[in-house]
């Protein structure tokens, strides 16, 4: 996969060179290439901003840089099916997106700055995506949030392929707990049945306490979940656990 990212402060993404995503990318895994749009600017001193019409307060990303900067890199590669803007406004970014996203070969992220972008620049993108109900003072740390989510879909990047798939979300549900060595570390045990060697029971276990979890942490992602009838035998048994608790 090829992902180009259009900012004004390449620096930033420094971390993108580091762990997981620093060797993807010595594999040739995958292809991050930074764009200082600036650089894109017709203004003699390179300004990329401007009032907005109609008065108001901050400065807007001026289209002009942006569209330049995309032209280039349609001309070198072709035109990338997904064109990202980092708007709060937007689709707001889940696993499921991360999922859909990493089966494309190419993706370009625009990432906004100062008060916000002419409403021209939309034009340019096939989505809009948001990683909450909060503002942030750029689009880059939001960025490479969902550069490093959808990279853990792209094969080979993951030491196991399987990972990905059953992490908290994958299925709907918050990951289950897990252990390691050693059994016993200050009084906490591993449970008996992970040491069983018994698979089928350790993965009823693990799709209990996944429910467990998700009931008691993040119930909203029951709703969208496909549930069993024993599921929802085991969530009206956990119901009457939490009213017992508390009475108490």
């Amino acid at each position: 996969m090829k992902i180009d990212i259009l900012t004004l402060f390449p620096k930033m993404f420094a971390p993108l060179d580091e762990s997981l995503l620093g060797k993807a990318q010595a594999k040739q895994l995958l292809k991050i290439n930074l764009c200082d749009f600036r650089q894109y600017s017709d203004d003699k001193h390179h300004h990329v901003d401007d009032t907005p019409y109609g008065g108001g307060a901050g400065m807007l990303l001026q289209p002009q840089p942006i569209y330049r900067a995309l032209d280039a890199i349609n001309a070198q590669d072709g035109e990338p099916k997904r064109v990202i803007l980092l708007d709060p406004a937007g689709r707001k970014f889940d696993q499921e997106v991360a999922q859909e996203l990493a089966q494309e070969e190419h993706l370009v992220f625009i990432c906004g700055h100062y008060e916000g972008f002419d409403h021209r620049i939309e034009a340019l993108a096939t989505d809009k995506l948001s990683i909450g109900d909060f503002v942030l003072t750029g689009g880059e740390m939001a960025a490479m949030m969902m550069i490093d989510a959808t990279a853990r879909f792209i094969p080979g990047i993951l030491g196991n392929g399987t990972s990905a798939y059953t992490d908290s979300f994958a299925q709907g549900l918050l990951e289950y707990p897990q252990y390691t060595r050693p059994v016993e570390y200050r009084g906490q045990t591993v449970p008996e049945i992970l040491r069983s060697g018994n698979h089928p029971k350790i993965a009823q276990w693990r799709h209990e306490q996944a429910l467990r979890k998700t009931y008691f942490a993040r119930p909203d992602l029951l709703e969208q979940v496909d549930l069993t009838s024993a599921d929802q035998e085991f969530l009206e048994r956990l119901a009457k656990e939490k009213e017992a608790e508390t009475e108490l």
